[in-house]
C-alpha cells in the first residue's frame, strides 16, 4: 500500500498469552518452589494466592529442581511458529494412532501437566489468577490492537525482523526480562512491551 512504512513482506507473530509458560509462572509462585537457574523469568506482576491444596515439602522440592528444565523446553516450544499443515496433517491420521500422538504432542509441546500430573492447574488458586489474567487481557485488548507496539516502534521492529525475528512472545511479569528464544523469536515481559523505550531497547537486542 503507498505510504504503509510496513514492508510488505513483513509478519510478525505475538503470542501474548502462551498458556503453558503461564502455567509454570503461577505453579512456581503459588506453591513456594525454591527454583534456581540463571535467566530465569522475574515474578509475576499479579502474585496468585497460595495454592489451596499444597503439596509437602519433598515433593515441593522435587518440582522445584525440575522447573527449570521444563521452563526452557516450555520456553523454546513458545518461540516455534508451528507446521502450518500440522491440522490437516492431524485430519488424515486414524483416531488413538501412534502417528496422531506424535502430531499431538508436537503441536502441544512438552506439558506442566506431565511433570506435576493432571490436578495440580484444577487448584482453585490456579483458576481464580488465570480468570483475572484474561478479564485483564480482554480489557485490554481493544487499546493493544489499534496502538499496536510494533506498529509503534515499527523503526526498531524491520532491523530485528531483518535479523530473523517473525515471532514476540509475553509474559505478565514484573519490570524487563528480555531473551532470544532460538533463532526466530523474543521473549519480554507486558511491561516492557507496553513502553517504547524498552521495547526497542529488546528488539535492538535482538538485531
Amino acid at each position: 500500500m503507498p505510504g504503509n512504512p510496513w514492508p510488505h513482506d513483513m509478519t510478525m507473530m505475538v503470542e501474548d498469552r502462551p498458556s503453558s509458560l503461564l502455567e509454570l509462572l503461577w505453579l512456581r509462585e503459588a506453591h513456594g518452589l525454591d527454583v534456581q537457574g540463571e535467566l530465569l523469568p522475574p515474578l509475576l506482576v499479579e502474585t496468585p494466592t497460595p495454592a489451596e491444596h499444597p503439596v509437602d515439602g519433598e515433593v515441593r522440592a522435587e518440582w522445584a529442581a525440575a522447573w527449570p528444565q521444563l521452563w526452557e523446553a516450555v520456553l523454546a516450544h513458545a518461540g516455534t511458529e508451528g507446521d502450518p499443515d500440522l491440522f490437516e496433517k492431524l485430519r488424515l491420521t486414524a483416531d488413538g494412532s501412534p502417528e496422531r500422538a506424535a502430531l499431538l504432542a508436537e503441536a502441544m509441546g512438552p506439558s506442566a501437566v506431565d511433570v506435576f500430573g493432571p490436578d495440580v492447574f484444577g487448584d482453585p488458586s490456579y483458576r481464580v489468577w488465570e480468570r483475572n489474567g484474561i478479564e485483564r487481557h480482554m480489557a485490554t485488548r481493544r487499546e493493544v490492537l489499534e496502538n499496536s507496539p510494533e506498529r509503534r516502534d515499527l523503526e526498531a521492529l524491520i532491523p530485528a525482523w531483518r535479523a530473523g525475528l517473525t515471532k514476540v512472545v509475553t509474559i505478565p511479569c514484573r519490570g524487563d526480562h528480555t531473551r532470544r528464544v532460538g533463532d526466530n523469536a523474543v521473549l519480554v515481559t507486558d511491561e516492557t512491551r507496553a513502553d517504547s523505550e524498552r521495547y526497542r531497547r529488546a528488539l535492538a537486542a535482538f538485531a
